[in-house]
């Protein structure tokens, strides 16, 4: 089990019940398990749990096929909502405090692009408590058939003749280098948010699990669709949870103006995350907006309307945050806000159920994964309910998987050699790694953000390949034997500058605007040509792509309307 955020934990918890002690299984992580950045997950799990009171599966569904834009596979969105309500019952069940109603319901919120208010929260620190749920279930198991390796860093998955081998991981306290051989993995790393410098992720979201999926010759599936949540606290970028807006925020302009009533008139500041996006930053543009440091100019989120002693009660950290990151207290004045990158919609080309075509006992699940659940753009509380759901489906069949195996897994001798040799050559260079990736933040912030051209991407993918010229030149001036973080981040640069090639070609090649991908030369989305998911294969010269069908069952697409 790769990863340990919500998706990994789940999974790993899911391998442990099914499996009922016939399978030792390890949980490998890079950072220690309450690091990942699952816990900074706030507003939500969506769910339907009360058809009575007009909500439904149909519902849930095409409200998220509509705010994908019609790019997500619409069988694997019917599957997904079903799943929904039983993880949240499981997460109850397991001691997770979701809010509640006075008549002791769970409680539910309203949420940007859903009709109806299915985010089930726990205030405003849903994804910690998740975390905080799944861990301590899971660590019941620990020292009996779960074995947890935190801070260890993967940097090879191992696929031989179609089969999934193991990992090559290496322990981040004493550099010692390990494979982990196994019938079964599952591969649940995260996105790839810090592609971009202003984003709402940890500084270890690299996309690692994915990279190494893209360089063994696995296709990487949708990665130039990016999300960029409206609202990440100005100057740092740290998520100012949509659950504002769903309690009653509004964002306003330099002239106190509620603008997204331009934009989305009847959904106005819940519509979906792209649109109001693409509003802040033409407001931006148009003048409209306040001048901020270093360029972030912002508009503002009111909490007022939602009334002091609500704000105290629902949204406790977003106080915390203001305060200690802006110096201001929401509850007196607004908090300035941008786009900031938030959520990776493309990720390790699988199927519906999480596994990955063309390759025994291998699996992806979470934000490292495109089933495609959430196609152009990410529905808020989707994605902590899609970790779940996917987390159990993938855990279930790599248990069941792994117990109908026969042979013990084993992997060639020449692999372990030449990986350990290409880590070896590591840092014999000049460049440093901190430089190369402060030159891609400025690059991706600059050229591949909430809009697009043909000229800012032609750019982009210029300057990466600049890039991908320095990082082989790069140098590791840390020479110490524990914890030389030196050369984790080297490896973490690596991962990056080939991710983000990936998402700029795909950027360039998709001539259309749809959900998160808006090519301001071309602002019309094109179904007749472009209703396809992008695959990208590696290649030294940089990605191919190849194109396959959007899988309709139900909804054809239509004009998008909030």
């Amino acid at each position: 089990m790769l990863g340990s955020g919500i998706a990994g934990l789940r999974a790993a918890l899911e391998v442990a019940r099914v499996s009922k002690g016939k399978l030792r299984l390890a949980v490998i992580s890079k950072v220690q398990v309450m690091r990942s950045h699952s816990v900074a997950a706030e507003g939500g799990s969506a769910a339907v749990l009360y058809p009575e009171k007009g909500d439904s599966f149909d519902l849930h569904a095409y409200d998220t096929v509509k705010g994908g834009d019609f790019l997500g596979d619409q069988d694997a969105v019917e599957m997904f909502v079903r799943l929904a309500p039983y993880e949240i019952m499981m997460l109850e069940r397991w001691g997770l405090p979701w809010n509640r109603l006075e008549d002791g319901r769970v409680a539910q919120r309203p949420f940007g692009g859903h009709s109806y208010p299915r985010a089930t929260f726990a205030r405003d620190r849903t994804g910690f408590y998740e975390m905080q749920t799944l861990y301590d279930n899971l660590v019941r198991y620990a020292g009996q058939n779960v074995d947890l390796y935190e801070e260890h860093f993967m940097t090879k998955v191992i696929i031989e003749d179609g089969v999934f081998k193991g990992f090559y991981v290496i322990d981040m306290k004493t550099q010692d280098h390990k494979l982990f051989l196994g019938k079964a993995g599952i591969i649940a790393t995260g996105g790839v948010g810090r592609l971009y410098g202003f984003s709402t992720y940890s500084l270890t979201v690299t996309g690692d699990g994915i990279a190494a999926a893209y360089s063994a010759g696995l296709p990487i599936k949708d990665l130039e669709f990016i999300q960029f949540h409206p609202t990440g606290l100005v100057p740092t970028g740290i998520l100012v949870t949509e659950g504002v807006r769903g309690e009653g925020g509004i964002l306003r302009n330099r002239l106190g103006e509620r603008f997204m009533e331009r934009y989305a008139p009847k959904f106005k500041d819940l519509a979906s995350r792209d649109v109001v996006s693409r509003a802040i930053i033409r407001e931006i543009m148009e003048g409209r907006g306040f001048k901020g440091p270093n360029g972030l100019d912002y508009a503002v989120l009111d909490f007022s309307p939602i009334g002091r002693e609500r704000i105290t009660e629902r949204l406790p950290m977003m106080i915390e945050l203001g305060k200690e990151f802006a110096g201001i207290d929401p509850r007196d004045e607004p908090l300035p806000v941008r786009p900031a990158a938030h959520y990776t919609h493309g990720g390790i080309h699988v199927d519906k159920y999480g596994r990955v075509p063309g390759v025994k006992g291998l699996w992806a699940a979470g934000e490292s994964a495109c089933v495609s659940i959430h196609g152009s753009n990410r529905l808020g509380a989707n994605a902590t309910m899609e970790c779940a759901v996917y987390g159990m489906l993938t855990g279930a069949q790599a248990a069941e998987y792994a117990m109908a195996a026969d042979d013990p897994p084993s992997a060639s001798q020449s692999v372990i050699e030449e990986e350990a040799t290409r880590i070896s050559k590591l840092g014999e260079g000049t460049e440093s790694p901190y430089g190369i990736r402060q030159d891609l933040w400025k690059i991706m912030d600059s050229y591949v953000y909430v809009f697009r051209d043909e000229q800012g991407l032609s750019t982009a993918v210029k300057q990466i390949k600049e890039l991908k010229e320095r990082v082989k030149k790069v140098r590791v001036t840390d020479s110490a034997k524990y914890y030389n973080e030196d050369l984790f981040r080297t490896l973490e640069t690596l991962n990056m500058v080939a991710l983000a090639e990936i998402v700029a070609t795909g950027a360039l090649a998709r001539k259309e605007s749809r959900g998160g991908h808006y090519r301001l030369d071309y602002p019309k989305r094109d179904d007749a040509n472009w209703m396809k998911h992008t695959l990208a294969y590696y290649t030294p010269d940089g990605p191919v792509l190849t194109y396959i069908p959007v899988t309709v069952t139900r909804w054809q697409p239509e004009e998008r309307k909030y």
